[in-house]
Parts: structure tokens; sequence; C-alpha cells
């Protein structure tokens, strides 16, 4: 863009406007580099044909991007304009009365790691926090932000779902290295991971299918089983020191009848869907299922866990659905109880009358 003359910019105007007939909106971004010193002939034709006009901005004269649909400056990029903005209230005031003097629609600013903020005529802010789990690069980031919106507005959105949208992606965007792309598969993930999954006692096939869009989401899958007949602290921190080894924890519980193969005529003491119950309430475990074989071994399978997970003094071979598990390329994990902690010494606490 270096040595852009007049010339270049009516070629631009001219490409612009026999294009604007098919286009379901325009995005111009601004890089300082000559190309859009005025977009004003620009922003004209997109109203003239009903076509949002969205503007990345640069520099600290914004009143060159009168009339546009939305723009969207970055928290610096905004505040060399209209100067400091300590807190929400003196942004949203700000923004406020930039987005009267340019006659926007929208005005969407981007906060790094504290989200996006959405700022439109006749209607509350709205403040999104980020999504970004991890953040490697920021560059293109602005890029990303602006092509979704634009996408999703094109397609008949409304600007809540459109930043929604465009906050998903750029917390993709970050989370890579270099100036990078966001796959529609990648946004998709995203918008499924916010999806409230749910969470309580579910049967195999339904489990099934929570695990696989879990996985869709780049979670991280733990399983662990047992008879958990009478719940104790010992339970409760073994579970919890299970759920820290990823993202979702599942517990499988054994049936009444194989409790009482495992365990002897006189247990469970509490039946199955009593003993689910109880487990369920646990916020550490996100899904319980019962199995009905004398093993869990064939769920294991089916599921195939990130990390499995026992507790005690097992050895990996000892443990049921650990040969599949480390096939797949899962770990297993043997993680030590609390000693003074059993469902049996409770037991035998209450015959002998001192609990």
């Amino acid at each position: 863009e270096d040595g852009f003359i007049h010339a270049d910019s009516n070629a631009i105007v001219n490409t612009t406007q026999a294009a604007l007939n098919q286009a379901d909106a325009l995005i111009l971004s601004d890089y300082g580099k000559g190309a859009l010193n005025d977009p004003q002939p620009l922003i004209k034709l997109a109203n003239q044909h009903k076509v949002p006009v969205l503007i990345d901005p640069k520099g600290t004269d914004f009143s060159r991007y009168h009339g546009a649909t939305l723009i969207t400056p970055n928290m610096s990029e905004f505040e060399a304009v209209v100067g400091p903005c300590p807190n929400n209230s003196i942004l949203e005031a700000k923004g406020l009365t930039l987005l009267h003097e340019l006659h926007l629609e929208a005005l969407l600013i981007t906060r790094s790691e504290k989200g996006m903020s959405l700022l439109r005529k006749n209607q509350p802010p709205v403040h999104l926090p980020t999504h970004a789990r991890e953040v490697y690069d920021v560059t293109g980031a602005g890029d990303t932000v602006i092509a979704t919106v634009a996408t999703a507005l094109a397609t008949g959105c409304d600007y809540m779902h459109a930043i929604e949208l465009a906050n998903l992606a750029a917390g993709v965007a970050v989370g890579k290295l270099g100036t990078a792309t966001v796959a529609p598969q990648e946004l998709q993930a995203a918008t499924l991971s916010l999806a409230p999954l749910d969470r309580g006692v579910v049967d195999k096939p339904t489990l099934l299918d929570l695990v696989a869009k879990a996985r869709q989401s780049g979670e991280r899958i733990v399983m662990t089983n047992g008879c958990f007949d009478i719940l104790h602290a010992g339970h409760v921190e073994y579970l919890k020191k299970a759920r820290e080894l990823g993202d979702r924890l599942i517990v499988a519980v054994n049936s009444d009848h194989s409790v009482k193969q495992l365990k002897g005529p006189s247990r469970p003491v509490n039946h199955l869907e009593e003993r689910m119950s109880v487990l369920a309430g646990l916020s550490s475990i996100d899904w319980v299922v019962p199995f009905h074989e004398e093993t869990p071994e064939q769920l294991i399978t089916e599921v195939l866990p990130d990390t499995l997970v026992k507790g005690g003094d097992y050895t990996a071979d000892q443990i049921a659905g650990a040969q599949q598990v480390t096939r797949a390329g899962g770990n297993i994990a043997i993680i030590d109880l609390r000693e003074g902690c059993s469902t049996t010494r409770i037991i035998n606490r209450i015959k002998e009358g001192n609990a």
C-alpha cells in the first residue's frame, strides 16, 4: 500500500460498487497504510445498497468512519480516541457518546482478557467475558472478531448472537501461534462447550452421547468405578482428586447383584438408585452410570476415558479395562485412599453401637 494514490482509491470504489449488488456485508480493515485514508465513499456506497459496513479502525481520527454500521476498536485504540476508561461505567458513557457522534448502529470494543463490550443505540450495554482457555498469540484476533461478526450478521443473526460467536472464535484464535484461522468445526466445538451437558444419573447410551459431545469440545474424560455403598469422607476425597485429573468425571456403579457377589449377602446397605442419587449430588461428579456385569470392563471399553482411575493398592494389570484404555492412548491413575475410612468399618461401628 506504500505510494497509494487517488487513482488506486477510485479503482477500489469501482470494484466495491460492482460487488455490492451480491454482497451481504462489507468489511473494511484499516491498517493505516493508505488504502482507507478516506473510507467515506465506501461507507456511503454500502449504505445506499443497504449492506452493513463493519470497520476495524486505525489511528485516532474515528470521524473518518462516520455512518458505518459497526466499528471494532480494541481497548487501546478506543482509549486513544476517548481517553482512559478505568471502569465499565466510564467506558459505557464515552462509548455511547462516540456511537452517537459517528452515527453508528453499534460499537464493539475488544478488551483482551476482559472479553468484549457491545454498545448499541437504545439498548443496554453488554459485557462478555473472554472464552480463551490459554492465550498463546493475540495476532489477528481483531480480524477473527470482525470476520465472524460480519458473517453472522450477513446470515441474519442479531448483534448478540453475532458477538457471542465472535467471542468464541477469538478465544480459539488466540490459543494458536501466529495469525491463525478458525475452522467451522472448531467454532462448533467451542459452541458445544458452552451448552450445558446434562449432569447426574444417566444410562449407557446417554453417557456415550454426552462423552462424544464433551470430546468435541476438547474436554478430557476421567472414569472410575465402585460400589459406593455408604458414602464417606474417604470417597469424597478420592472422587475430588479423580476429578482434578480431567474435565469430566464418570462414576460407574455396581448393581445390587454385583455388590452382593463382591461383599456378601448383607450388602448393599443402600440400593443402586439410592447410591447413584447420593453420588450425583457431589459437585466433583458429572455423570453416574450403573453397570450390571461382574466388572465394568465392557463399559470402560466403550467409553475409553482419557484417564481411568482406581483407588487403593492396585496395579494396572488388576484394573478392569486398563489394558483397553492404555491401548487407546489413555492413562491409568491409582489414588491412595484415606486411612481409617471404609464402608465396612462404618457398618461394624453401627453394629457395635459406637457410631
